[in-house]
């Protein structure tokens, strides 16, 4: 079923979601269901899976020689997604990049969730590999995510990369895409940032999934601007409670959100991570229950590989 439907559905209640991400290559996919199990009694209807790209590393050859290795060091996206579905009967979304993909490589992914019963996708650009400054797309491939969600909808029309071919079947993706209340870290301005997202929708997407933010009103803001912009799709709140001290740095650096003065000082005075981990739960669970009582149709939690403290979450809400 189609995130926009799940929501209709609802009847305006609040659902719950959350957000994994695929074990480390060498693990096994029972580290997934032992994360997604204690969360499913609070029937999330879907389920987001990332996708992280191959990076590079090179290894000395001696006499001064390089040599370019392939590391991907998360696969296994589409199959947890299938996974996932035939074990929990609920919607596994994936996410599908700009970066690391061809156009034809995207083409072939999509028609391998297509087969797979996938009635959605999440399309993001991608960030820049380590050793890039900037984004830099592949050859053949997309620089934007809104590029992306106009080849989405192109096959949900049937159009394919091969333009010969005669009876192609269409494809049926409900697609989302992301969004940044407090701009993305490369965007100018919000104002340029909504400018863009407006371009995504306009391509075809068909719901919006926040980046995190601590500050709720944050959130009330950037919606405000794109109802005001015309942007009439679901915007979906993506939460992160906070677990460590270390991420009083490492969270501002790595995704450019702010922290409110408030929570800085709670955590400041723990003497622990699991005083930190306590304090993050009851942040969050206050966000959540603003959010909800505001009407807003789902919470969408980045679980980063762990579910007690989304259990704790979830606990008091749903």
């Amino acid at each position: 079923m189609k995130v926009t439907e799940h929501i209709k559905n609802a009847n305006g209640n609040t659902q719950f979601s959350f957000e994994i991400l695929p074990p480390l290559k060498g693990q096994n996919i029972k580290s997934i269901f032992d994360n997604i199990d204690p969360l499913m009694e609070f029937n999330p209807p879907f389920i987001d899976v990332t996708y992280h790209r191959e990076e590079y590393i090179y290894k000395e050859l001696g006499d001064g020689l390089l040599k370019r290795q392939v590391v991907k060091k998360r696969p296994g996206t589409v199959g947890i997604c299938a996974a996932i579905q035939n074990k929990y009967n609920v919607d596994a979304i994936p996410h599908i990049l700009c970066g690391g993909f061809t156009k034809e490589d995207t083409e072939n992914f999509l028609i391998d969730l297509d087969f797979l019963g996938i009635d959605n996708v999440m399309a993001l650009r991608g960030d820049a590999v380590k050793n890039e400054t900037y984004f830099r797309p592949e050859k053949e491939g997309h620089s934007y995510a809104s590029e992306l969600v106009s080849q989405i909808s192109d096959l949900n029309k049937a159009v394919y990369l091969d333009e010969e071919l005669k009876n192609s079947s269409s494809t049926d993706f409900c697609v989302g895409v992301g969004a940044y209340p407090e701009k993305h870290m490369e965007a100018p301005s919000l104002d340029s940032d909504i400018h863009f997202l407006k371009k995504k929708i306009k391509n075809g997407a068909e719901y919006i999934v926040t980046q995190m933010f601590f500050d709720n009103q944050k959130y009330f803001d950037f919606v405000s601007k794109c109802r005001a912009e015309g942007i009439t799709v679901p915007i979906i709140p993506g939460l992160k409670p906070i677990a460590t001290k270390k991420q009083l740095n490492l969270l501002p650096h790595r995704f450019h959100v702010d922290l409110p003065e408030a929570l800085i000082l709670e955590i400041v005075k723990c003497k622990d991570n699991k005083q930190v981990r306590q304090i993050g739960i009851e942040w969050c669970i206050e966000q959540s229950k603003a959010l909800k009582k505001a009407g807003i149709p789902v919470l969408h939690y980045y679980s980063m590989g762990k579910s007690d403290n989304i259990k704790a979450i979830a606990s008091q809400l749903f």
